[in-house]
Parts: structure tokens; sequence; C-alpha cells
């Protein structure tokens, strides 16, 4: 049995009618999900992450207003990883409104934040015993792009570090690039502004991951439904290709979710909201290209995430709109995404496998 937490939202927002209490947590058997519980009430909180033994969860709490102060939290909790349960840790403020993803750098001695509406990063550091400690870094970004809605200020939506140099790469929806940081030792942040990755006006990047190998990157592009290929060159990247996520015939309106590497490093797989579909790309490594070889569809309204399993089969899709999770059989030679499994889930948003 593999443990799985689920990030949720709990409350009726613009973008969705959240309807859960707090934070999901139950198991993998193979065969589907079991054993759903709460072991956490919490608003809001649409982003988990763990440290790799899975005895502390962090979540990002996606609030304008939390614990009676502006903005949003950050709430640490002690985790059993034989039962699941949670302890209470302590709470802080993100430094930001709204914030959309949380993260520990490579060390483990911080816990960042993405402030998705007022577009900063926030820096905490970790305490010996899991908790929040102070506030050591706060960065703010600045400008627009075209959206005349979605892109009239900076949106931060992602905290990922780069395996090989350790900097942090931050994109921002709002400003269609890519920030990249050096991260210091004392969790400081200085930005490299010639690392900078400048997006298509209007593609609104939303997440990055890496691949196995170090040197190539792929980032979703939400607003326009596009995936781009990056290759390392040196200390930076630079883009090989840009492919879409939908079907050439395909008229509606969509925006993408998450993006996965598959375990094998062949595949990369995207999800589409509107469309209602997860994208399956082929990986070619000598061109840093990819060839879009399935869209299938996610069996559910709006997949805000997905991930494969840890034996590798399957693929566990979350609709946010639909209450439910879809477990798919991975066939990457195919390749193929064959129903296995349907579950009732309130409101899932952020799926994370745990020891």
């Amino acid at each position: 049995m593999s443990a799985l937490v689920i990030g949720t939202y709990t409350e009726k927002l613009p973008h969705v009618d959240g309807h859960a209490t707090g934070i999901l947590a139950g198991g993998y058997d193979g065969t589907g999900v079991t054993g759903l519980t709460v072991p956490a009430l919490v608003r809001n909180p649409s982003w988990l992450t763990t440290t790799e033994d899975g005895r502390y969860l962090y979540a990002a709490a996606e609030t304008v207003e939390f614990e009676g102060r502006p903005g949003g939290g950050v709430v640490a909790y002690a985790r059993d990883p034989g039962t699941g349960a949670l302890k209470l840790l302590n709470t802080a403020s993100s430094g930001g409104v709204e914030p959309a993803h949380v993260g520990l750098d490579p060390s483990e001695r911080f816990v960042l934040v993405a402030n998705y509406r007022s577009g900063s990063v926030s820096v905490f550091a970790r305490e010996a015993d899991g908790r929040l400690g102070a506030m050591v870094e706060h960065v703010q970004h600045e400008g627009s792009s075209v959206h005349p809605v979605r892109q009239t200020g900076p949106h931060a939506h992602q905290i990922l570090f780069d395996p090989v140099t350790g900097d942090l790469l931050v994109p921002d929806l709002g400003l269609d690039a890519v920030l990249v940081y050096r991260f210091g030792a004392d969790g400081s942040l200085e930005e490299r502004p010639e690392a900078r990755l400048n997006c298509a006006p209007g593609a609104g990047p939303r997440h990055l991951a890496f691949h196995q190998d170090g040197r190539h990157l792929f980032l979703l592009n939400e607003l326009d439904s596009t995936l781009a290929v990056l290759r390392r060159d040196g200390d930076r990247f630079a883009q090989t290709q840009v492919a879409s996520t939908l079907p050439p015939d395909f008229q509606g309106h969509n925006q993408t979710s998450a993006v996965r590497v598959s375990a094998s490093g062949k595949s990369v797989l995207a999800s589409n909201r509107g469309h209602d579909s997860i994208a399956v790309f082929a990986f070619d490594a000598g061109p840093a290209t990819v060839t879009l070889r399935l869209v299938e569809p996610s069996l559910g309204r709006e997949p805000r995430d997905f991930v494969q399993t840890p034996d590798g089969a399957h693929v566990l899709v979350g609709n946010q709109d639909s209450d439910n999770l879809v477990l798919f059989a991975l066939d990457e030679a195919a390749p193929s995404l064959k129903h296995v499994w349907t579950g009732e889930a309130p409101t899932p948003v952020c799926l994370r496998f745990t020891p």
C-alpha cells in the first residue's frame, strides 16, 4: 500500500466551487485508492509537499485572509508515516495573497512559497522539529503581460529547484517568464536576469518538470495550452520546441494544469482543463523534441493534477470539478491510458505519494 495525500479547495472561489473540508489522505493498493480520510481541517490546502521521509507535511492555504491577517497561509504538520495522522505544528502568513505552491529546498532547511495573486516568493527557515521558523526572504515580482484579465500583474505559480545548479526556478504566469534565482545557504534569493526564460506573449507559464537526465526541462503554459521543451546550455536553458497539448481540431476554451515526466523518461504528460484530457508526448532527447501521441479524456471535469503511481503502472488523475479520482493503466509503448478505477473525492487539486 502506498500512502497518498490530496490537496483540496474548501470554499467557493471565482474559479472553483470548493466543498472539501481539508487535507485528504488514503492509500493506493495497485487497483485504486482506498480509505480516504480527512486528517486535517484547513482552508483551501491547494498544494501540499512533504519531506523525503514523509514525517512532515506543509500546506499552502490559498486564501486572501488567513487567521485574521490579510493574505494566505502556510501550515506545518508532523505526520505519522505509519498511520498518516497529521499533528498541527504551527502556521504562518505566506507573505502574499493566494499561495498556489509550497516546496522544500534540497537540504530541507527551508520552506518556500509562491504567492500567486500577489506575485511573490517567500522563504521560511525550517526548525529542527519541523515547525515553520522566521521568514528569511521575500521577493516581489513586478510587471505584466498581454492578457487583459490574467496578466495585469505578476502571478508566481511554482517553486522548483534545478537539480544541477541548485538555482530556484519560478514560473510567473503574469509576466510570461520563468525567473531564475541563486539560492543562498541562508535562504536568500538573488535573481539571475541573464538566465530568465521569456515566453511568447500570452503563453502564461504555469509549471515546470525536469527530465531525469538533468539536461532537459519542460514548461507547461496555461493560457495558450502549449508545452515548451528546453535544453541546458551552460548554466541556463535554451528553448528547442513548443508543442500544443490539444488535438489540432479542438476549438473550445482550454487551460493546462499539470506536467509530469514519466518514470522511464520516455514520455511527458500534461493535463488539459476545458478539453478535460491528459496529453501524452513521446520525448526524444537527441533533438530535444516531443511528439504528441495521445490525448485521452480524463473522465471528469477540470483535471487539476495527476501523478504516476509508485509502481509505475498507473496514472492517477484528480478531476477538480467532478469530485473524482480516476486511475488509468499507462502503456507508453502503445501509447495508451486505459481506465481502471474511479472513486469519489471532493475537489481534488494536488496529488502526492509519500512514504
